[in-house]
């Protein structure tokens, strides 16, 4: 509620009333602008002596909507609210602009007390005198509507996050359901066939020569690595775009990163024959960036393009030392392409294409990708390749020399 001074009315009277002038008083709890608001009420008081108005103490603190209200930017201010029109003092001479405008406003209450009694005729239909809403309570309530209005904002975006957690659980499970299918029985086979052929007498495999052997528990082992990175990666996207994404940066070669992982899917794009073209510098710079970041990023991009690429397409892998701060990197296929439209949701949370939706597709992915590329103070970004498909691009910082 609002505070009501002591020195306007009798404790006989409402708190609300009309009164020829209502002025508001906005304070602070500063100790600076105590003694101001301090000389403000006392020379208030010596005008009360010769004219009687209404006055209101608000703290702003207390309540912060009126404040928003009157869109105040300093405090103290001092408001006539009434008669209309609205003027607000602010500044350190608050007193010196009173003793210019008082005279005007006894003036302006003088003239809206004749329309008062001009209007006295006026009958309403339960034969009263019509007499104006209080200006002073309609101010309080239109704090309490700006304040209401607030809550109801913010409670429909804890609405909408709530519905998106809940279609993000969903997708979760769709995906887990989906996306792991793959991996898991690819382990599972080779670690059947395995146990199968495999003599606990004699500690041999039968049937099964040592280079099926070791093909078989390389296939058993990158399974379960992938099954691993899509958990974690699913993890860290779960844990929201709004928290801060830690990397402990090193001195790394790019290069060699990703020739690594290339190694690590050979089996995926050679299933698919497709052909990979590398433009790799030997004379390429380091980069200082998180290793397991950076491994996380590449293998990302790796897979999609793997993924959308078609049977006997060709996935091209270039570094360029594009600036003496940059190193930049590009992956690119020859799948469908994203549509122009969606090359900056693609990097959202949640977004799948409308083409995907039942399918894997660029989903959290490349959020987690963006997610990584920007805490190293780099850019990740996608266009058209000129063989067709898209061409995803990310820059990193090079190692300082």
């Amino acid at each position: 509620m609002l505070k009501q001074d002591s020195m306007q009315v009798s404790q006989d009277q409402p708190i609300y009333y009309e009164a020829p002038l209502q002025l508001l008083l906005f304070i602070d709890g500063r100790p600076k602008s105590k003694q101001q608001v301090q000389r403000i009420r006392a020379y208030l008081q010596q005008l009360e002596a010769e004219y009687k108005f209404e006055l209101q103490i608000i703290d702003v603190g207390q309540q912060p909507y009126l404040a928003e209200h009157f869109k105040l930017v300093a405090t103290p201010a001092l408001i006539k609210i009434h008669p209309e029109p609205r003027q607000i003092l602010t500044g350190s001479n608050i007193i010196t602009q009173l003793k210019t405008w008082w005279p005007r406003w006894q003036t302006a209450v003088d003239t809206y007390l004749q329309l008062q009694e001009d209007l006295e005729e006026c009958i309403d239909d339960n034969g009263q005198v019509s007499q104006p809403q209080s200006t002073i309570r309609s101010v309080a309530v239109s704090a309490e509507l700006i304040k209401l209005s607030d809550e109801i904002f913010h409670l429909k975006q804890e609405k909408e996050q709530l519905l998106e957690q809940l279609q993000f659980k969903d997708r979760v499970i769709g995906m887990l359901a989906h996306d792991l299918r793959n991996p898991l029985t690819a382990a599972a086979i080779a670690i059947e066939t395995l146990q199968s052929n495999y003599n606990p007498e004699t500690g041999e495999f039968k049937s099964l020569k040592p280079a099926l052997i070791a093909h078989l528990f390389k296939q058993a082992r990158n399974q379960t690595k992938t099954i691993d990175r899509m958990i974690a990666d699913l993890l860290q996207v779960g844990r929201g775009h709004d928290k801060e994404f830690s990397i402990t940066p090193q001195k790394i070669k790019l290069g060699v990163v990703c020739f690594d992982i290339l190694e690590e899917l050979r089996d995926r794009y050679t299933t698919k024959s497709l052909k990979i073209e590398t433009d790799i510098p030997n004379d390429l710079p380091c980069v200082y960036a998180d290793p397991e970041r950076i491994r996380q990023v590449l293998i990302n991009l790796l897979d999609n393009a793997i993924k959308y690429t078609p049977e006997g397409g060709t996935i091209n892998i270039a570094g360029l030392h594009r600036t003496t701060q940059k190193v930049q990197f590009s992956i690119g296929d020859t799948g469908p392409g994203i549509p122009p439209e969606n090359r900056e949701l693609i990097f959202e949370n949640h977004y799948r294409l409308e083409r995907d939706e039942g399918t894997e597709g660029y989903g959290i992915g490349l959020c987690l990708c963006k997610r990584i590329i920007r805490a190293h103070y780099g850019q990740i970004w996608v266009d058209s390749n000129p063989q067709g498909g898209a061409l995803f691009h990310f820059t990193v910082p090079v190692y300082p020399f």
